[in-house]
């Protein structure tokens, strides 16, 4: 705000004078700046100095505003004609007082920019769990420094947070987020090398990372580690990997053969916490490298002895008799059936009822030739799937054989007595679960047997119940 006067005639003096205004400038919607006046005082110019008069605007806006004076005005004119004017803006409602009250503030959400702007809420939550639980303190005792420290803890928010290649997480963390504010690093300069290198030296320290978290896990949340499961899967890789010793030819589960593979070995209690993991070659197979899992786990576990559970691809009678060996107690699949057993006498058959309400009857068995304890597993779901599986499978069986007779009565096709037994034996590698009874005619008219029909039947077999090997726990 400020004053302004024009010449009019002063009637008091007979003569023309300095008529004054209190105005403001404002700028309009089409960006032009207008003054607009606020109040009219009329001839003060006898009463008041221009110095006074600039003091008086200047108290004005500061008040309007809502500004602290660094000076005190000890000029009580100025002070008085402040004031008087002050009270004529509020009782005649000249300003709209209610946009620079502190209560009741506005801003224009449409005109608001942001610059610079991260990400901090799920990192700063992963950067609290990383702080209680230790991590930094056990990268310093494995002789991490300070920035070391720091970059692994970047890295292992980032990974947590953004799941993405070192490339990708590289931008994300210069561009998106503010992990570098809460982990203290210095991301101006981080590159996706300076991540593999982190990831490296953090590797080299695993052992000791899944020691300490095991460990803390145990005592955040009171768990004794009763029972683990162990079990392994593989993933491959799509380039060559020629000088990897890890990367090799293997059973892929996701049917790739074509790829190399590496197989990943973990054991995880009830909860879901890690115990121990382990990385391996890709043509190891799921009963190998057992020993060494059993060897770490009673130094990752507050129980001595928990019970290992596994599946049947792992559960030889080698690993399990290296299991009972060390100690420990198993649960596992029987790769082989039961032969001459008989119900436990005095033991009730048990009714379950599975999450996906489904029943499942359990019922304590004895072999004479075995000592385990043995539980048979009855289940009308199972039984169903491995009907449909076994006839899913006897039908495509079928069809080879169908295809090899229609090779045999047709022109050109395969005839020869060693070559039909070799397509028959192709479709029973493809299909070993399904037994059929075959009969061929052979042609004995020239030196070479050929083939002239094909019949066959399907063979009789039950469906038997699953048997699950339990240790002795009970």
């Amino acid at each position: 705000m400020y004053f302004k006067f024009s010449l009019r005639y002063n009637g008091a003096e007979q003569q023309s004078d300095a008529y004054y205004r209190l105005v403001e400038s404002y700028r309009n919607a089409e960006g032009r700046v207008c003054h607009r006046i606020i109040v009219n005082i009329g001839f003060i110019a006898d009463a008041f100095t221009p110095e006074q008069l600039n003091q008086t605007a200047r108290l004005l806006t500061d008040r309007y505003e809502l500004k602290q004076s660094l000076f005190t005005i000890t000029d009580s004119a100025v002070v008085e004609l402040a004031e008087m004017l002050w009270q004529r803006i509020v009782d005649e409602k000249r300003l709209d007082l209610t946009l620079h009250s502190p209560y009741s503030r506005k801003i224009d959400a449409d005109t608001m920019q942001h610059s610079n702007a991260r990400e901090k809420g799920s990192e700063w939550i992963c950067y609290q769990i990383v702080e209680q639980r230790g991590i930094g303190t056990v990268l310093a005792a494995a002789g991490f420094t300070d920035e070391q420290i720091q970059l692994a803890l970047t890295q292992i928010i980032s990974r947590a947070v953004y799941p993405a290649s070192e490339l990708k997480t590289t931008s994300w963390i210069k561009e998106n987020s503010a992990v570098g504010e809460l982990t203290r690093y210095d991301c101006s300069n981080i590159t996706k090398d300076k991540l593999y290198e982190s990831a490296l030296r953090l590797y080299s320290v695993k052992d000791q990372l899944e020691q300490h978290l095991s460990h803390k896990t145990n005592e955040l949340f009171d768990i004794r580690d009763k029972i683990v499961l162990y079990d392994l899967t593989n993933t491959y890789f799509e380039g060559q990997y020629n000088d990897s010793q890890l990367a090799q030819y293997g059973r892929s589960k996701e049917k790739r053969n074509d790829a190399k593979l590496v197989v990943l070995a973990l054991v995880v209690n009830i909860y879901g916490f890690i115990k121990y993991s382990c990385i391996h070659q890709g043509n190891m197979a799921d009963c190998k490298n057992l020993s060494l899992m059993i060897d770490k786990l009673s130094h990752r576990t507050k129980a001595q002895h928990p019970v290992v559970v596994m599946d049947a691809g792992i559960a030889t009678e080698e690993n399990l008799a290296m299991i009972r060996a060390k100690g420990y107690h198993y649960l596992c699949v029987r790769r082989t059936k039961l032969k001459d057993y008989q119900a436990i006498s005095g033991r009730l058959t048990v009714l379950l009822e599975t999450k996906s309400k489904r029943n499942v009857q359990l019922k304590a068995v004895s072999s004479n030739s075995n000592t385990d304890y043995y539980l048979e597993v009855t289940s009308e779901d199972k039984y169903t799937t491995a009907s449909s599986m076994r006839m899913q499978f006897e039908e495509r069986f079928k069809l080879e054989l169908q295809k090899i007779a229609q090779s045999i009565e047709g022109i050109g096709g395969v005839k020869k007595l060693n070559k039909v037994h070799q397509r028959i034996g192709r479709a029973r590698e493809r299909y070993p679960s399904v037994q059929y009874y075959y009969d061929i005619q052979v042609n004995d008219s020239d030196d070479k047997k050929t083939a002239t029909a094909i019949s066959w039947n399907k063979k009789d077999q039950r469906y038997g119940a699953k048997q699950t090997s339990l240790a002795s726990i009970f």
